[in-house]
């Protein structure tokens, strides 16, 4: 049986995907930046490397997108120490966040089998 996250543990987390987003906002000049979004933080459990999950606005851009976040990562965990006041901030992994496009590609696939059963009657 999995054990439950701490509470501490998803504060944490969830503090680290406002900072960054904020982040992204206010301090990373990056053009490629400017369609990007983190879509979930996922700590290790001695909270020493973050997973973070991103998603893009614009598909097309996700390339762009992906080397941005590359690029920044150093700079990203620089502003994160500086704000976290913890003793070490974690190492920061990205990874892009499919969700979205998974949940597209179901509900083109439930459309497309609505319409098709409609023909059928």
């Amino acid at each position: 049986m999995a054990k439950a996250k701490s509470f501490k543990k998803t504060k944490f987390e969830e503090r680290l995907l406002h900072e960054m987003n904020g982040m992204l906002r206010r301090e990373i000049s990056d053009p490629r930046a400017a369609f990007l979004s983190f879509t979930k933080v996922e700590l290790s459990h001695d909270y020493s490397v973050a997973n973070v999950y991103w998603d893009t606005f614009d598909v097309e851009k996700k390339g762009d997108c992906s080397e941005a976040v590359k690029g920044l990562a150093g700079k990203f965990r620089s502003l994160l120490a500086n704000v976290l006041q913890v003793r070490h901030t974690p190492q920061l992994k990205f990874a892009y966040d499919n969700q979205f496009e998974a949940q597209a590609e179901i509900d083109r696939l439930l459309k497309n089998d609505l319409t098709s059963g409609e023909e059928d009657l």
